[in-house]
């Protein structure tokens, strides 16, 4: 199935729920909580250029008939080429299954921000970092890959 990055709708909701440009796992929860039908997926982004390396990130899926479409609310803050950049999810959480998660992580760990969600463990590690399963590890190393196809080929954005 292809997912395809919704331009529009991800400005549009930027706007509607007044996201920031370095809060992307809030901006998605609060995109989740305000769109029918939307999956909370954090994963991570690949693009060319700095920092040369996956960013972890998060968004909301939309399924229609034959595409999912990627809903990003953080993208008007990206400063990159919405064709240039590719999504690697890790994470899939229905908006019923983020609410009861926040709930107990705030009753849990009321110290603790409870975004983001990094499920059982046990984790693996990514990059210099302990922190996800094995889906966050198999979604950090294809964005990793990426990240090196995309800069080998595009030596002028380094």
């Amino acid at each position: 199935m292809n997912k395809l990055l919704d331009e529009t709708l991800s400005i549009k909701i930027a706007e509607q729920i007044n996201s920031k440009a370095s809060t992307p796992f809030d901006n998605a929860y609060k995109a989740a909580l305000s769109t029918e039908g939307a999956r909370y997926i954090q994963g991570f982004l690949a693009f060319a250029g700095k920092p040369y390396r996956p960013i972890e990130h998060s968004w909301i899926e939309l399924d229609d008939a034959s595409n999912v479409r990627i809903i990003d609310p953080t993208l008007p803050y990206l400063n990159k080429n919405p064709q240039e950049i590719w999504y690697f999810a890790a994470h899939s959480l229905t908006v019923k299954k983020l609410k009861a998660i926040l709930e107990e992580s705030k009753e849990d760990y009321p110290e603790d921000d409870p975004l983001p969600i990094y499920g059982d463990p046990p984790y693996e590690y990514y990059g210099d970092v302990m922190l996800g399963g094995q889906d966050y590890l198999a979604a950090y190393q294809a964005a990793e890959a990426k990240c090196r196809e995309i800069n080998e080929l595009n030596p002028e954005s380094n």
